[in-house]
């Protein structure tokens, strides 16, 4: 009888501790954690000067490249980094990734997202304080830039989340991202933006499957002209966005 009643007590235990993860988990997805991806539109404002997208129809196939290149060069550090959540392997992801962004506009916007997730997650998830350490170790050795996708991965595994569920987790907040910029600049209305992400849902799952489960080594360009048109951000006359 007593045994029964510890593997209740247990069983209840491991339950609650599931309950507040997923807590946790829904609040590293939520808009309002201040990390600061509204501040970059991930090329769309020099997208739509360079005349390049000049409405929704277009719009739609700036997100579904920017999501392609996102699975392709940034899902294997959010692969990777969720699997091996430790600082060993943070470390040697974010200076891969450093080594590998050649768009200085992107390589910024990637920084400072990167640093503003890491010192939130820090400070919110306290019931991880291994985050904090992390960070702290990481800003005294001045070695590492803290890009955005290798830290996602790292905050992932630790939350529990599953590779597959961060890697689609990943391509949700760009996508989302990206659809925000766009109602700031005009581009679409707010229902508009809701509808073009809830049709562009069955392509960011094909993308998923694509480009899933790869490690960082086998991280690519894929749509280099989007690469492009970001890097011309810093020349615009007027400018809403970061990025």
């Amino acid at each position: 009888m007593e045994d029964g009643m510890e593997l209740n007590k247990e069983s209840e235990k491991s339950t609650s501790m599931d309950s507040h993860l997923q807590w946790s988990q829904w609040q590293l997805l939520d808009s309002i954690l201040p990390t600061g991806g509204f501040a970059h539109s991930f090329g769309l404002e020099a997208a739509i000067q360079t005349r390049i997208v000049s409405g929704p129809e277009d719009l739609q196939t700036f997100v579904i490249h920017v999501l392609e290149n996102t699975g392709s060069l940034l899902l294997p550090f959010v692969y990777s980094a969720t699997l091996s959540p430790n600082l060993e392997t943070w470390h040697k992801l974010d200076r891969t990734l450093d080594a590998m962004l050649t768009n200085e506009v992107g390589r910024k916007a990637s920084i400072a997202q990167g640093s503003a997730l890491i010192r939130v997650a820090a400070a919110v998830f306290s019931e991880i304080p291994s985050l904090k350490s992390m960070r702290d170790t990481s800003l005294g050795s001045g070695v590492i830039s803290f890009h955005h996708a290798p830290i996602f991965g790292l905050i992932c595994g630790l939350l529990g989340l599953d590779s597959r569920t961060s890697q689609r987790a990943y391509l949700f907040i760009t996508m989302r991202d990206v659809i925000s910029a766009a109602t700031r600049l005009n581009l679409v209305g707010p229902m508009g933006a809701a509808v073009l992400q809830h049709q562009i849902v069955l392509l960011a799952e094909a993308i998923l499957e694509k480009w899933m489960d790869r490690n960082a080594e086998e991280a690519c360009q894929t749509i280099p002209l989007l690469d492009t048109v970001q890097g011309c951000h810093g020349y615009l006359f007027s400018r809403m966005f970061c990025s």
